[in-house]
């Protein structure tokens, strides 16, 4: 098997970002060290605007009893890809920006070994994010959950004053 790198990930269909892989993990690192106890098992493997590809590699901190992953970690995984696909979408003002709701329906139960979430964000608001996020073993690529999550972005801290009384968002949307 590979390391898992982001050297090993497939962009050709990625747009580039704001941020790069390298950005990004150093800023998770920084910010939030927290979702490393235990060991690193979250690795970036692509990010492009409004996209990105995370792996969580197979730990023990992961498995329920029969060797299944658990949903919990399902779910923070959904989580983190939508958080990273925000980052490279939006750059590094978007730190701050925090969950506001996220589903998730667990398709089938997945074999141990490493999952895949892939993201696309499907609306960059001035307020709100929106993304859709596919998960699949990488032994299988049945997909195994799918989530739909909400984050809300940071109020805006540019004044009208600056900008000739012009407020200007500091986030492209659509």
């Amino acid at each position: 098997m590979q390391p898992h790198t982001s050297q090993n990930a497939d962009v050709t269909t990625y747009p580039p970002g704001l941020m790069s892989i390298n950005e990004i993990e150093r800023l998770i690192d920084e910010q939030f060290p927290q979702v490393h106890i235990g060991g690193r098992v979250f690795f970036i493997e692509a990010v492009g605007h409004s996209l990105a590809r995370m792996r969580m590699v197979e730990h023990e901190k992961n498995l329920r009893p029969g060797r299944t992953l658990s949903g919990p970690s399902m779910f923070q995984l959904a989580d983190l890809a939508l958080y990273v696909a925000i980052l490279a979408t939006l750059g590094e003002r978007a730190t701050q920006a925090v969950t506001t709701n996220l589903n998730i329906n667990f398709l089938s139960r997945p074999a141990p070994g490493d999952l895949l979430a892939d993201v696309s964000l499907v609306k960059v608001g001035r307020k709100l994010v929106i993304g859709e996020v596919e998960l699949r073993a990488v032994a299988n690529p049945q997909m195994v959950a799918h989530a739909i999550g909400t984050y809300a972005l940071p109020p805006m801290t540019q004044k009208a004053s600056e900008n000739n009384g012009i407020m200007i968002p500091p986030y492209t949307t659509y």
